[in-house]
């Protein structure tokens, strides 16, 4: 009488080892921001390094999870090498704030165990992502914002500039111009990976609002506003107007609505993102993973470039609304 129950239990543990949904397939899915600005519109050789960077984020990412690697160094990956790319706001690409200077600002969240890190105001650390990472693997912390956020980063290795490295004339002019956000071209970097053992991560970095005042902070480096992750549930980035993403936890309501709701995680960023924010005026984009390794990608502006690796190892790039 033994036997037969064991049997049945060998074969349920062979099916379930053999199922693909018991394990995703590792990936990762990046934005450059949520923009105004159509690829018709675009200046000679700006859509092609737009989309050289989306592709080398891509690929060197998705080589370094094929390799067994970690789904936060992934999103570490794909956000350093937008963040090094003039075409992004973030890291060297980043807008100008009123007194002409940048501020730099960025989060991870690290879907396995729920830790988190973040840095606001930086204007001196090379790539924020990096010094975001420190903060959530090597301190009690979560948030640093400033002087001390930098005093940490350059304690811990993270590459320091001066000023002028973040300089970018089509950024100036657009600081001398007073450009309003709903006129920008591109923005905020974000990434979203999942590993080969189902650990999801999410980051996003970003230089801000052009012409920011007061030390004006916005989403990126709040978590469950501008970043969240989840294993189980997914993960998310966003980019747009940050104010609108604090108020609503724009993020964690996401991720709330499949944790404790019936929505997939497409369908809960389409709530959140195209219905909530976008009848309170709330402009911008986010996407995401679920848990599975499903694609999540919804903005309400004309353009947002953005890319992933489909299934059949293709690598997708595309800015403007398909």
């Amino acid at each position: 009488m033994v036997r037969p129950a064991l049997f049945i239990l060998l074969v349920n543990t062979v099916i379930s080892c053999n199922n693909p949904k018991s394990q995703p397939k590792a990936m990762v899915i990046v934005h450059g921001g949520a923009g105004y600005i159509t690829t018709d519109l675009m200046i000679p050789g700006e859509e092609e390094g737009v989309r050289d960077a989306i592709e080398k984020s891509l690929q060197k990412s998705q080589q370094h999870l094929a390799n067994g690697g970690t789904s936060v160094e992934a999103v570490r990956i794909a956000i350093n090498i937008l963040e090094d790319s003039h075409y992004f706001n973030a890291g060297k690409g980043s807008v100008f704030t009123s007194s002409g200077t940048n501020e730099l600002d960025a989060s991870i969240m690290n879907g396995q165990n729920g830790q988190a890190g973040a840095v606001a105001g930086l204007t001196n650390i090379k790539n924020p992502i990096d010094a975001a990472i420190a903060v959530m693997e090597r301190s009690p912390h979560v948030f640093l914002i400033g002087k001390g956020a930098e005093e940490f980063a350059v304690t811990h290795g993270m590459d320091t500039v001066p000023q002028s490295y973040f300089y970018n004339k089509h950024r100036y002019q657009e600081h001398i111009e007073g450009l309003s956000e709903d006129r920008s071209k591109f923005g905020t970097v974000g990434a979203v990976a999942v590993d080969h053992n189902g650990n999801i991560a999410a980051g996003t970095s970003t230089g801000g609002m052009n012409n920011k005042r007061f030390g004006r902070v916005g989403d990126v480096p709040v978590i469950g506003a501008g970043t969240y992750a989840e294993n189980g549930i997914g993960g998310l980035s966003a980019t747009g107007h940050g104010e609108y993403f604090i108020r609503n936890v724009a993020t964690y309501d996401i991720a709330a609505q499949v944790k404790y709701g019936n929505e997939t995680l497409d369908e809960a960023g389409y709530n959140t993102l195209m219905k909530k924010l976008k009848s309170q005026g709330g402009n911008g984009g986010v996407i995401g993973l679920d848990s599975q390794g499903g694609v999540v990608i919804h903005f309400n502006t004309v353009a947002m470039p953005r890319g992933y690796i489909n299934s059949k190892g293709e690598t997708v790039v595309l800015i403007d609304v398909d």
